[in-house]
């Protein structure tokens, strides 16, 4: 389906776990001929997938919440995203801190 609605030609990636059907040797030719780079989790790490969806979910449901006009307002965007995130939203199960508070002090008292 991606194939077929592809909108444009440009870099594209098409991130998996390590199933059986992306490792499989059609599955790799395939994207091969279209141009498409196949990114999979390292190792058998399950959680390492989930982490990926989860932070694809939050792009979407939280922040892109509209359709960017060029691939530039869309880089714009997801860099605004990322940084609102990490400096500025609160997080729950951090205790209501914001991550990079959290990571600072971790730091802080390693050192």
């Amino acid at each position: 389906m991606a194939i077929d609605s592809r909108q444009y030609q440009r870099d594209t990636i098409h991130h998996s776990d390590r199933g059986l059907q992306y490792c499989s040797k059609v599955y790799q030719k395939k994207l091969n001929e279209n141009d498409i780079k196949p990114l999979m989790t390292d190792g058998y790490d399950c959680y390492q997938n989930a982490l990926a969806e989860r932070i694809n979910g939050i792009l979407k449901q939280e922040f892109l919440l509209y359709e960017c006009k060029d691939l530039d307002e869309l880089r714009f965007l997801v860099e605004e995203s990322i940084f609102i995130y990490n400096e500025m939203r609160l997080h729950l199960s951090l205790g209501m801190s914001i991550p990079n508070q959290v990571h600072k002090k971790a730091k802080s008292m390693r050192t």
